[in-house]
């Protein structure tokens, strides 16, 4: 973590700076980033509603409306595991500053476009695939670089003041938006949110974060996309929030998709009406937003979620039979406090959940499920309003809504702040009598264990937590084995592909890992010392080969305890 003069920012538990709603901003790097973000965010919110309005001038289809989401949803659907995979394994600053580029050359392309009238339908959902391609590279590495500009315990109020300082943009935009497409068109919107780039690409320019040290050289890309995969699939409290979010996003995307047709369909209006109901929805998130640290120490996170998709879902219901602007806009502030509650205790329950070496994987995979959601909900969405109306639509997602809050009766959020998922650091790469290779492999690990029989089925359930542990940070072939002539003992197996995956394994181990080692480990009535046999595959017929290694990998395999 890092101020803006590169020097490392202090835990807050150290200096006794309190916890609240707007700490975060006592870090300037953290306070700078924001407030640049705000203003691109703004120019966001501006050019989509000359993209939402530009749509509903030239395509008369509802469906093609609906499309524009979509268009900006399904590159993160695509491309966000991808993208997480680099930002856990290369400077994310520096893929920040490439998405934030590219954003910019497209909404320059884009405004040029308006400008001299060469704009279609499909070429303006090229134009929001384009920019949503980007935006899928950015979020991942934008949301796990916030856990290097404050400390942990800060984590939760910077990624609520994310998400504030998004909705400050969609309550302020979209009025502006709605001003300025009436009085100049929608070319002017695109010419403002190309503008509002250019600070925040400066910003990320100039920011120089300390960069640690690793020890172990990063994963090739198909290995990092495969281990992050690996370590969501074997990781419980993380699956519950991706169901929970791909729900979410399914229902939620229907006040979305189809707000650009609520003023022409359901209360008469034009672009200044879209405007002040995209500027309700982020009013009541602003005002979520500011609330939300009192509401995590008084609510569980299951019953913030709760309370989050009840509030939207009679919001939904509210607008699709609204015919007054009043009434319609009092529904969206009510809408737009459960979205941001709902999507920001979504991400800080994964970043929570997810140590640091995987936390940019995890999360592009909590976005594809919420945003494959988003985008198979707008399509959805648009097919009813276009088959019945848009009142139809926006009613029959509601109920979906209220089912995915009855979801949290079976699947149950987890508390994850509790956690602490620091590296163990109390591994020590062993020394071999046969030489052995960074890619030397397969690795075959045996450990030994004397177990009396009374023990047996406490340490069968302390063996299957163990299990998910080892097979969650690598291990393959898990196996555990007694002995047939002595019913005390006990052989739990695995395998690495290489030596070298074995010893990210070993430090991939956490402060919170320690606890179940430690349970198996009292079970255990035999030599103080647990006894470990490390084997590797060997083909016979075959001479040993010399030891061949880059002093980058010496290094690694003789001081590796800093992790990967």
């Amino acid at each position: 973590m890092a101020d803006s003069d590169g020097r490392a920012a202090k835990d807050d538990a150290a200096d006794g700076f309190p916890v609240s709603a707007l700490s975060p901003f006592r870090y300037p790097v953290f306070r700078n980033i924001w407030s640049a973000s705000l203003v691109s965010n703004l120019g966001g919110q501006i050019q989509a509603v000359g993209a939402a309005w530009t749509m509903v001038s030239i395509a008369a289809s509802p469906h093609m409306v609906a499309l524009v989401q979509s268009s900006m949803s399904l590159p993160i659907l695509l491309l966000s595991l991808f993208a997480g995979a680099l930002a856990d394994n290369i400077d994310r600053r520096r893929i920040l500053v490439a998405a934030q580029a590219s954003m910019l050359v497209v909404s320059t392309t884009l405004a040029v476009c308006a400008w001299t009238g060469a704009i279609t339908p499909w070429l303006l959902l090229s134009f929001t695939f384009l920019i949503g391609c980007a935006g899928a590279f950015n979020a991942p590495a934008w949301q796990a670089t916030v856990g290097e500009m404050v400390p942990r315990v800060q984590v939760a109020s910077a990624i609520t003041l994310n998400g504030a300082g998004f909705n400050i943009a969609r309550s302020v935009g979209p009025a502006i938006g709605g001003a300025v497409v009436a009085a100049a068109g929608a070319k002017m919107a695109f010419t403002l949110n190309a503008l509002s780039a250019v600070g925040l690409v400066t910003v990320l320019a100039r920011w120089r974060p300390p960069q640690e040290k690793r020890t172990l050289p990063p994963e090739s890309l198909g290995v990092a996309i495969a281990s992050g995969v690996r370590y969501v699939a074997m990781s419980p409290a993380i699956g519950v929030v991706l169901l929970r979010s791909a729900v979410f996003g399914l229902a939620g995307s229907a006040i979305m998709a189809l707000m650009p047709l609520v003023p022409g369909h359901l209360i008469g209006g034009g672009p200044l009406t879209y405007g002040l109901l995209l500027g309700s929805f982020g009013v009541g998130a602003v005002g979520s937003a500011i609330g939300a640290a009192r509401l995590r120490k008084a609510l569980s996170t299951e019953a913030i979620v709760r309370c989050a998709s009840v509030g939207f879902a009679l919001a939904t219901a509210g607008l699709g039979v609204s015919t007054h602007l009043a009434t319609s806009m009092l529904a969206l502030v009510f809408g737009g406090a459960g979205w941001v509650l709902a999507l920001s205790t979504f991400n800080v329950a994964v970043q929570m959940s997810a140590p640091r070496w995987v936390v940019a994987r995890a999360l592009s995979i909590y976005q594809m499920a919420t945003f494959g959601g988003m985008a198979g909900g707008s399509w959805l969405w648009g097919v009813v309003a276009t088959n019945w109306s848009v009142g139809t639509a926006l009613l029959s997602a509601s109920p979906l809504m209220l089912a995915g809050a009855a979801l949290g009766f079976w699947k149950q959020l987890a508390q994850a702040e509790a956690l602490n998922l620091d590296p163990l650091r109390q591994w020590t790469a062993p020394t071999t009598a046969v030489p052995v290779e960074a890619r030397t492999g397969p690795v075959i690990i045996t450990v030994e264990y004397t177990v009396r029989e009374e023990d047996a089925t406490e340490f069968l359930a302390a063996m299957a937590e163990s299990r998910r542990i080892r097979r969650r940070d690598g291990a393959l072939n898990w196996r555990l084995m007694r002995d047939l002539a002595d019913p005390q003992l006990w052989f739990e197996r695995y395998e690495t592909p290489t030596w070298l995956d074995y010893i990210r394994l070993n430090n991939r181990l956490t402060q919170d890992d320690a606890a179940i080692r430690a349970r198996v480990r009292a079970l255990h009535r035999g030599d103080d010392v647990l006894r470990v046999r490390r084997m590797i595959e060997m083909q016979t017929g075959e001479p040993a080969r010399e030891r061949e290694q880059t002093p980058e990998i010496d290094e690694a395999l003789t001081d590796p305890t800093r992790g990967s």
